[in-house]
């Protein structure tokens, strides 16, 4: 198995490993300060994963492969959605071992819903950012294009994606009104039209 593919999944049971144990300390043991510790070291693994990546690239002197695009997205995934992802799971906790309130929902119709898809969007499109940076200063550091050339690809691949999330979900939602009437026949009631 490549050793890229290992750091992403150890990187990802690391992340739900660091992220249980803060929440854990916070709501089950109430060590708040332990928490914060744990909390703050999930970076710490996006960084991990990106020394693995720029010691097999540019001092182990492998090849890039799908592996090592997918790593670099990773990261950007983590760092543009990896807050959200904690807030939300913070907030299943609270309400689950500490008598917090319900988890808010994400808006299903109307300008919130658009509003939220833009948000969401604009998350992606700082993964994509994110993703594209790392992506070039590896290749920038190789220096070989030939051994980099599966890396750069992913470049492509990431705003493809971005590209699509747009038209499909905030742009579309924009121009549709964003499920206008799925909002005004709940606010409308039972027996009217």
């Amino acid at each position: 198995m490549n050793i890229i593919v290992i750091g992403i999944v150890a990187c990802e049971i690391g992340f739900w490993v660091v992220l249980a144990a803060g929440l854990g300390a916070r709501y089950l043991l109430r060590l708040r300060r332990l928490s914060s510790v744990l909390l703050l070291c999930v970076p710490l693994l996006d960084l991990l994963l990106l020394a693995l990546i720029t010691w097999d690239l540019v001092f182990n002197g492998a090849t890039a492969t799908f592996a090592h695009g997918l790593g670099a997205v990773y990261l950007g995934f983590t760092v543009a959605f990896g807050h959200q992802i904690i807030n939300r799971v913070d907030a299943r906790f609270a309400h689950r071992f500490a008598g917090g309130p319900p988890p808010v929902k994400p808006p299903k119709a109307g300008s919130a819903h658009v509003r939220y898809e833009w948000q969401q969007w604009g998350r992606m499109l700082l993964c994509a950012v994110i993703a594209s940076v790392v992506i070039g200063v590896i290749v920038l550091l190789v220096g070989d294009s030939a051994r980099t050339a599966e890396l750069a690809g992913w470049i492509g691949r990431v705003w493809l994606v971005t590209g699509v999330w747009f038209v499909g979900w905030p742009l579309w939602l924009t121009i549709t009104g964003g499920g206008q009437a799925a909002e005004g026949a709940a606010n409308a009631g039972p027996g009217t039209r």
